[in-house]
């Protein structure tokens, strides 16, 4: 057997971990003596059109079109209305020809990583990351250089970034709105950041990409403006999954879009198409292909989530904990009570609490809490948060 995937498997995956246990302790207590803030899975039902759609597809198309094999890269007409879209939505200008249906966003992330680095190209994630951008640069034989962001906005550390980029720098991976910390870029900070690459392919005389994955991109509160890439800087490539927008995680289709201005754009899709065929992600599930013309500019009722963080946020506050407001996605990186994350969502357990350690996402010292929960559970879980906090005091 290949033993880099043998070392791989046996690391785990902390979140699954963190969830089978919860699943497991829910059967021997019952469900609801358990506050389960581990996984990401949107807990808000999909918009009525999903249903719909789906239906209307059912009924009126070919059966054999339904289920059947599409292009490596997805149906055109698919991708010319997701383009459309994007332009009406965020005036960014996008070509169909450089665009690429994939199998959620982690297959994007996957196959893009592979086609641009060769082996020893170095990588950059702004921590905290999500955990399994590790595997997908080691697996395509990359380095990965860490950038720790500033505390306590999570704000990229542009400062350390730009001190980082060597002449074996390929790619640098923005995640925005963040998983885990919920923190948005500014206008202001892709500006710069766009700045620093420009000068350094200068200096180094070669692209360096910027990988921007967007799965929160619309799951945002308080009007905030999220930037989109492809506006700031023309080495870019955005990947995007449906999973949060439409609550459609398990059904697993996203995209790749390469920036039309991107050096060597043709080149850069032809390897993403080889990458994706190499690793076998090719023909994004048909019938979801089908569905999300249809679905455009619709999302889940985001404001259950906001209500989650509010309540949330508010009590851990007011309980004495370290926490930054979240921007966006479902998540709340609270500062640990312990130096060792590891051992305070150890001691988090004896409460029923389970949430995923900072060291999973690059950032020890802190706790990820996913709040896309019942309101229920929110509430219900308040007095365990304050028992666990007293218990250090």
């Amino acid at each position: 057997m290949n033993n880099e995937m043998l070392s791989f498997g046996k690391r785990g995956n902390p979140i699954c971990d963190l969830a089978d246990y919860a699943r497991k302790r829910k059967k021997e207590i019952g469900f609801e003596n358990v506050y389960d803030f581990s996984m990401g899975n949107p807990s808000v039902p999909s918009p009525s059109i999903v249903e719909k759609s789906l239906k209307e597809i059912l009924e009126t198309m070919n059966p054999t079109d339904i289920h059947s094999y599409t292009t490596v890269a997805g149906y055109e007409y698919v991708r010319k209305e997701i383009v459309k879209h994007i332009k009406e939505t965020n005036n960014a200008i996008l070509d169909h020809n450089l665009m690429y249906l994939t199998v959620g966003a982690s297959s994007a992330l996957a196959i893009t990583i592979k086609a641009l680095i060769n082996k020893n190209d170095e990588v950059i994630l702004l921590a905290p990351y999500f955990p399994d951008y590790v595997g997908y640069i080691e697996n395509a034989g990359g380095v990965v250089i860490s950038v720790k962001s500033l505390e306590p906005t999570f704000a990229p550390n542009l400062d350390e970034l730009e001190s980082k980029i060597s002449d074996r720098t390929k790619i640098v991976i923005i995640n925005y709105p963040n998983n885990p910390s919920g923190a948005i870029i500014t206008d202001k900070e892709m500006k710069q950041l766009a700045s620093i690459l420009r000068k350094k392919e200068i200096e180094y005389n070669h692209p360096i990409y910027l990988f921007s994955d967007e799965p929160y991109r619309e799951l945002v509160f308080d009007n905030e403006f999220v930037p989109y890439v492809t506006n700031y800087y023309d080495n870019s490539i955005v990947s995007y999954s449906y999973s949060k927008s439409l609550s459609l995680p398990g059904e697993r289709i996203g995209f790749i879009a390469i920036n039309p201005n991107c050096k060597d754009a043709n080149d850069v899709y032809t390897a993403v198409v080889g990458s994706g065929r190499a690793l076998g992600y090719v023909c994004a599930p048909s019938i979801f292909q089908h569905l999300i013309p249809k679905c455009l500019g619709y999302t889940s009722d985001f404001s259950i989530y906001k209500e989650n963080r509010d309540i949330l946020y508010k009590a851990l506050k007011e309980f004495g904990y370290e926490l930054t407001l979240p921007q966006g996605a479902f998540y709340i990186f609270m500062k640990s009570l312990e130096e060792d994350a590891k051992l305070f969502v150890e001691r988090a357990k004896e409460y029923e609490l389970i949430f995923v350690p900072g060291d999973s996402f690059g950032f020890p010292g802190y706790v990820r809490i996913s709040f896309c929960v019942s309101k229920e559970t929110i509430v219900n879980s308040l007095p365990s948060f304050k028992r666990l906090m007293e218990s250090y005091k």
